[in-house]
C-alpha cells in the first residue's frame, strides 16, 4: 500500500513536471526579445533583419528589438550572442561571416563559432556586385583586370564585411591581379567614399549597391553569382565577363540563438522566422535587390552551415587571405 502511494506520489510529481514544462514553453515569449545584427545600421543584414523580425513579432505576440553591434567583421556582435542567456530572448541575424567564414580570417575568436550558437532557421541570399567610382576610366572587368595588371596596387577596394573583402580578394586570386585593401566599419561608409572618390572599387550585396548602380552614382561592373540578376540583367556575372566558370560568391542571412537555448523555444521562433519567409510584402520588397527566401527547419540550416563553413574556407586559403 505505501509503495503504491509512493508511485503515485511521483507519478503526481512527474506530472506537475510536465504541465509546468508545457506552461513554460506556452508562455514564451512574455516579454521583448532583442534581435543583435552584428553590423550597421543601412546594411543589407540590418534591412532584412529588420523586415523579417518585424513580422516574426506580430506572430509571436511580442516586440523584437533590433541592436546594432558592428565591429571585427560581425565579430562582435557574434560574441555578445554567443555570451548571452540561452533563454529565447536574445537572437542574432546571421550571417556567412559571423557563421561560416570568421574561423578561417581570424588567427583567435572569443567564442567557438562551431558551437556557440543554436540554429533558428535560414532566412535567404542576395548576390553581390563588383563596382567602381564615376571617375575611374574603367567600363567592363576586363579593363579593370588590364588596368590593375598595368599598375599593380594602385587601385583601391573597400569592404566592411567577409563577403565583401572574400568576393574582390577571389576576384584578384582568379585574375591574377593585385589591388590596396582599405577597410571599412560599415558597408554604407565605403559607399559614402567610393562615390566621393576615395576608393576605387568596392564589392557589396545588392541592398547597398543596387539604388546607386541604378541612380547612375557609381558604376555597376559584374554581379557575383552564377546566374544575371533579374533585378539587373543587364550586368554580366564575373564568369561572362572574364571567362571563367568557377567564381561564385553570395551573402546569406540566417537567425541563431546562443547554444543551450530549449528545443521548444528554437522551435517557436523557427515557425515563427518561416511565417515571414513567405510573407508576401516581405518577398515583393527584398526581390527586386536579388534576394531570396528559403524557410527551412533548424537542422537544414545547421547542415547547410556546415557546408558553408567548408566552402568559405576554401574560398580563403585559394585568395591567400591571412588571419588576423
Amino acid at each position: 500500500m505505501k509503495r503504491l502511494r509512493i508511485a503515485s506520489l511521483l507519478s503526481a510529481a512527474l506530472g506537475l513536471g510536465l504541465v509546468a514544462s508545457q506552461a513554460l514553453a506556452q508562455a514564451y515569449p512574455n516579454k521583448p526579445i532583442k534581435a543583435i545584427v552584428p553590423f550597421a545600421a543601412g546594411s543589407a543584414t540590418d534591412q532584412i533583419g529588420r523586415a523579417f523580425t518585424q513580422k516574426m513579432s506580430e506572430v509571436l505576440g511580442q516586440p523584437i528589438i533590433i541592436e546594432n553591434r558592428a565591429g571585427v567583421n560581425g565579430m562582435l556582435g557574434a560574441d555578445a550572442v554567443a555570451k548571452s542567456a540561452p533563454d529565447g530572448y536574445t537572437i542574432m541575424v546571421g550571417t556567412n561571416s559571423t557563421n561560416a567564414a570568421l574561423k578561417s580570417l581570424m588567427k583567435k575568436l572569443p567564442y567557438d563559432q562551431d558551437t556557440a550558437f543554436a540554429p533558428i532557421g535560414y532566412i535567404g541570399s542576395v548576390p553581390l556586385i563588383v563596382a567602381v567610382n564615376n571617375d575611374v576610366p574603367i567600363k567592363n572587368l576586363r579593363e579593370l583586370v588590364a588596368a590593375a595588371k598595368a599598375k599593380p596596387t594602385q587601385l583601391t577596394f573597400a569592404s566592411a564585411s567577409t563577403s565583401q573583402r572574400v568576393s574582390t580578394e577571389m576576384l584578384q586570386s582568379m585574375a591574377g591581379i593585385e589591388m590596396t585593401h582599405v577597410p571599412y566599419k560599415s558597408g554604407p561608409a565605403a559607399m559614402t567614399d567610393l562615390i566621393g572618390g576615395q576608393v576605387n572599387l568596392f564589392t557589396a550585396d545588392f541592398a547597398v549597391m543596387l539604388p546607386q548602380v541604378k541612380a547612375g552614382k557609381i558604376r555597376g561592373l559584374a554581379v557575383t553569382s552564377m546566374q544575371r540578376s533579374k533585378a539587373i540583367p543587364e550586368l554580366p556575372t564575373v564568369n561572362e565577363a572574364l571567362g571563367l566558370k568557377d567564381y561564385e560568391l553570395i551573402a546569406y542571412f540566417a537567425l541563431f540563438a546562443p547554444a543551450g537555448t530549449p528545443p521548444d523555444v528554437i522551435a517557436r521562433l523557427n515557425r515563427a522566422l518561416n511565417t515571414a519567409a513567405t510573407d508576401k510584402d516581405i518577398i515583393d520588397k527584398f526581390s527586386a535587390i536579388g534576394f531570396e527566401t528559403a524557410p527551412g527547419t533548424p537542422e537544414a540550416l545547421a547542415q547547410r552551415n556546415r557546408l558553408e563553413t567548408a566552402k568559405w574556407a576554401k574560398a580563403i586559403r585559394d585568395a591567400k587571405i591571412e588571419a588576423e
